[in-house]
């Protein structure tokens, strides 16, 4: 694939740097809530905006039944959501695909925290 038609491309590889310093700065072993706590932080001093927890409403048939609150949402483009966990699951890729449909987004980034190496998976809808 040609890496200029790569959905939302150069803020991709800003999202995965600043996890990878955040790794990098805390190493493996901590809870999802800290590694997403310090990736707010340094996504924040690369310049991006970033919405932690924003709340959206499940709509069937006009009525709310429910809220959806993704981890992270950068420049309003891209749902981040940090994981711990030794793999992604195709549960967790099915959770990305429903939050891009409610937030109406295209592009959900799954970090994963787990191993000295960041591993990471791009969910494009």
């Amino acid at each position: 694939m040609d890496t200029d038609t790569i959905l939302y491309r150069e803020l991709s590889e800003s999202i995965i740097g600043a996890a990878m310093r955040v790794l990098n700065t805390l190493k493996p072993g901590l809870n999802e809530k800290a590694y997403e706590n310090a990736l707010v932080i340094e996504l924040r001093k690369r310049g991006h905006r970033v919405d932690q927890q924003r709340r959206f409403d499940v709509r069937y048939d006009g009525i709310v039944v429910d809220t959806l609150v993704p981890d992270l949402l950068v420049d309003d483009l891209v749902v981040v959501d940090p994981k711990v966990a030794e793999d992604f699951t195709r549960t967790n890729t099915a959770q990305m695909i429903g939050y891009l449909t409610i937030t109406g987004l295209r592009l959900a980034l799954l970090l994963n925290f787990k191993h000295s190496d960041l591993c990471w998976k791009r969910i494009v809808r």
